[in-house]
């Protein structure tokens, strides 16, 4: 077979069980969620199975989570090792690497469900507020990770502005809520492969926030 003839079924792996279907998907992570808030979360032993992953992953769901310490996706969402596809950087916002990443979890391993979850207290959004407000100068990569930032914060900010009624804390909190709603819309309206996963209703993407204090997840 040449290479002009190989087609991506083709270096798949024929193995892959079917997709579950995205709303079995989300319910599976709230469950998880319900068990780890009520502090009755599946006792897991990540040895089980070990063997199993060397062959082959399979996960229901991919996460593009902040890369906060605090925020261990396994864990608040009570799933063994295998079950989620994680992409993890500071402020969860999608950059070409992450996109190729979820495309990547959606196309070969049938992942059916994406959540865009970002988190109370983010540092990375808070440290871009300050930046933007007092039009610091960062080192390094870091005006990257301000820009990608950037467009939830200045909502917010011109409407602190305008209406003089929000709170260092509701400002924070609102652009937190605004960058995931962001992120969700970008890997919606990207083509080919999200875009038109989701239009089929073959896969779902949904933004979230976990709580640092209660361990909840509000999905939005």
């Amino acid at each position: 077979m040449s290479n002009d003839n190989i087609k991506i079924d083709d270096i798949k792996d024929q193995n892959q069980p079917k997709r579950l279907d995205p709303k079995s998907a989300l319910d599976r992570l709230k469950s998880g969620n319900d068990r780890y808030v009520a502090g009755e979360s599946n006792i897991i032993n990540h040895h089980d199975g070990r063997a199993d992953r060397v062959v082959a992953q399979y996960p229901f769901a991919a996460i593009l989570s902040c890369a906060d310490s605090r925020v261990a996706p396994e864990l608040l969402f009570n799933q063994a090792a295998g079950d989620l596809f994680v992409v993890r950087l500071a402020g969860n916002f999608v950059n070409d690497d992450g996109l190729a990443s979820l495309e990547y979890a959606v196309e070969f391993l049938n992942t059916s469900l994406i959540v865009v979850m970002g988190h109370t207290g983010c540092g990375a959004i808070d440290a871009a507020i300050k930046t933007i407000k007092h039009d610091a100068k960062l080192p390094g990569a870091l005006p990257t990770l301000i820009s990608q930032i950037k467009p939830a914060i200045k909502q917010n900010l011109l409407e602190s502005v305008n209406t003089g009624q929000k709170t260092p804390d509701a400002l924070l909190n609102n652009a937190i809520y605004d960058n995931v709603k962001n992120n969700v819309q970008k890997l919606k309206d990207s083509e080919p492969l999200l875009a038109s996963g989701c239009q089929k209703g073959e896969i779902m993407v949904v933004g979230a926030v976990y709580d640092l204090s209660t361990g909840r997840v509000d999905f939005i």
